[in-house]
């Protein structure tokens, strides 16, 4: 198929605008909601060290206020978003148990903190854990300080087995930041279920921080993207591939806090995807495979998408303004390299 101007009709625009209007409200929608996460475990678990390096900023200096009682710190970041960060174990099964699982039923996600470094899962470990589950199942185990542990995968297996493999296992170290874009994307994965994912996303801050999540979303619709481009019938898969990179341009907006009209979405949308590549953008594509069209369909879709995410991406970071088409010549020197790359 090619993508000519003239399939860019008065339906086109009125779906568009549906397109754009869907998107956009459902991201106001979530940045007046608040998200709150229970911190559990001992106090030589990583728990502040974590939370600032998952947020890009000194999240544990912002001061902690005291929950109903003095045995919870609540921290505040950015008025949206409260870290509960619970007592010792041992303070939590003795004490306060009442105030305490009160927070871990009303949070949106629960980080349990295990020391890789010490002993793993231990019998009170184990019992508050079988307690909060009841409560509240959007847990994930954070296995910490992997940089002074051995046997990783061995500890990881071993959570898993204790917990009957129905929660996340992330194995971290907060202080070299190994892999925290893995536990950051978990925590989406369970914020986006709530509609609250936009809203953390937003509020990161450090550059690190915000490309992580960004390439999570450019994966992610790339694969819806190729998804759609496998069906065979001409035409078909304009609407939705349009729809998947609308919702994709007005999320990294949000994300790197640069607005985006409808007129100019649909301008960087439509007139650089279209126009500038007009209709040998197809042709230019397949190129690249062998074969009938249809069957590269899928790989062109996804790969176009991705070329386009990151294009936009890099021109957030950068400050690169998007007029007179140079966003198409972010997207060609992708391909380009892409292609070198095959």
């Amino acid at each position: 198929m090619t993508y000519s101007s003239d399939q860019f009709d008065d339906k086109y625009d009125r779906e568009f605008s549906r397109i754009y209007e869907k998107e956009t409200e459902a991201i106001n929608a979530q940045l007046d909601k608040e998200i709150l996460f229970a911190l559990v475990g001992d106090v030589n678990t990583g728990k502040s060290s974590t939370i600032n390096q998952l947020m890009g900023a000194e999240v544990a200096k912002v001061g902690a206020q005291p929950g109903a009682t003095s045995n919870v710190d609540l921290y505040k970041f950015k008025d949206k978003i409260t870290f509960a960060d619970t007592p010792g174990l041992d303070d939590i099964i003795s004490d306060h148990s009442d105030e305490t699982m009160g927070y871990y039923e009303e949070a949106d996600v629960i980080l349990f903190f295990l020391n890789a470094a010490g002993t793993v899962f231990s019998e009170g470990e184990k019992q508050i854990f079988e307690r909060m589950a009841k409560v509240n199942q959007d847990i994930i185990i954070v296995l910490n300080k992997i940089d002074a542990a051995e046997e990783i995968s061995s500890l990881k297996a071993y959570v898993q087995k204790h917990t009957g493999h129905n929660y996340s296992v992330v194995p971290i170290s907060s202080k070299n930041g190994t892999n925290i874009d893995q536990l950051r994307n978990e925590i989406l994965d369970i914020l986006e279920k709530k509609q609250k994912d936009i809203q953390l996303a937003k509020e990161l801050e450090g550059k690190k921080a915000k490309s992580g999540v960004a390439n999570k979303w450019i994966i992610g619709a790339s694969a819806a993207a190729a998804g759609v481009g496998a069906t065979p019938i001409p035409g078909a898969d304009i609407i939705p591939i349009t729809s998947i990179q609308v919702g994709l341009m007005v999320k990294l907006a949000s994300l790197y806090d640069k607005p985006m009209t409808k007129k100019k979405a649909k301008n960087l949308v439509v007139t650089t995807l279209v126009s500038n590549f007009g209709q040998t953008m197809y042709r230019q594509v397949t190129k690249f495979f062998p074969g009938a069209a249809f069957i590269a369909g899928t790989t062109i879709a996804g790969t176009v998408t991705a070329a386009f995410g990151y294009s936009v991406k890099y021109a957030f970071e950068h400050d690169v303004d998007l007029s007179d088409g140079k966003l198409g010549e972010l997207i060609k020197d992708y391909l380009n390299n892409w292609r070198k790359k095959e």
